[in-house]
């Protein structure tokens, strides 16, 4: 078990902004956690600290929105989940820890100048398989990697503008899936050692208070006040990232 007190000043918020998100408030805020922890150790281990307790909220989301989704969609984005996920456990195993650093660093700030700057659509979309198949290929790369495939999922299922729970729904289905088939590669990896599974099951009494305080905050807080405050977060975080690794890198 982690023993460090900076590692749970990290994990602690990173675990309730993550259940926050499973709670319906502000789904894209999930891709602070890893980063967040990142700071205190390495990314790889706090993806694998963080997945048993990612799985935990699922079958909570599971529970809350079952019957609820579209299933259109979810043979769309699940089969380019898929092969995100064989590239994402190919693809980082041969990349140092400075260079994992660089590649979140990148993602976490390129996630946020998407949220500030992109351009907003009055058209309603309808399911695509180029589109979906892209962005699902997108979201089950990034997931594996940091947990953090939300934004392009968001991507490519808020312009058709779902029914609420039809969209938590749909997206709890397919978050639930690739927590589930990620156990395979981050077995494989070597990634739940003692260590690891002591420290996640430390912390996983927090996931359901964090999934909790995300339906409290969603009927008394403004939600853009809390995505305008995690994104800046977020940013700050990304940039230490890719100036962290930089060094690393260039050692």
């Amino acid at each position: 078990m982690i023993d460090d007190p900076f590692f749970y000043l990290c994990a602690v918020p990173a675990i309730l902004i993550f259940g926050m998100a499973k709670g319906g408030f502000g789904g894209g805020i999930a891709v602070v956690s890893v980063p967040l922890m990142s700071l205190a150790i390495s990314p790889v281990q706090a993806a694998a600290i963080l997945l048993p307790i990612l799985l935990l909220m699922d079958a909570v989301a599971l529970w809350s929105f079952r019957g609820q989704w579209s299933k259109p969609n979810l043979k769309i984005i699940l089969p380019g989940a898929m092969i995100g996920i064989v590239i994402g456990s190919i693809g980082f195993r041969y990349l140092s820890e400075d260079m994992i650093r660089i590649l979140i660093g990148f993602i976490a700030v390129a996630f946020c100048l998407n949220y500030w700057f992109k351009p907003t659509s009055a058209v309603q979309r309808e399911p695509n398989k180029i589109r979906g198949g892209f962005w699902g290929a997108v979201a089950g790369f990034t997931s594996f990697g940091i947990h953090a495939g939300g934004p392009p999922i968001n991507i490519y299922l808020l312009p058709q503008r779902l029914e609420k729970s039809l969209l938590m729904g749909t997206m709890a289905i397919f978050f639930a899936v690739v927590n589930v088939v990620k156990l395979i590669p981050y077995s494989l990896q070597g990634s739940f050692d003692r260590t690891n599974l002591l420290t996640a099951a430390i912390l996983m009494p927090i996931a359901p208070l964090g999934v909790r305080l995300g339906f409290y905050l969603l009927h008394k807080v403004s939600e853009a006040t809390i995505y305008r405050i995690c994104y800046f977060f977020l940013f700050v975080v990304g940039v230490k990232l890719l100036f962290d690794g930089g060094l690393g890198v260039l050692a």
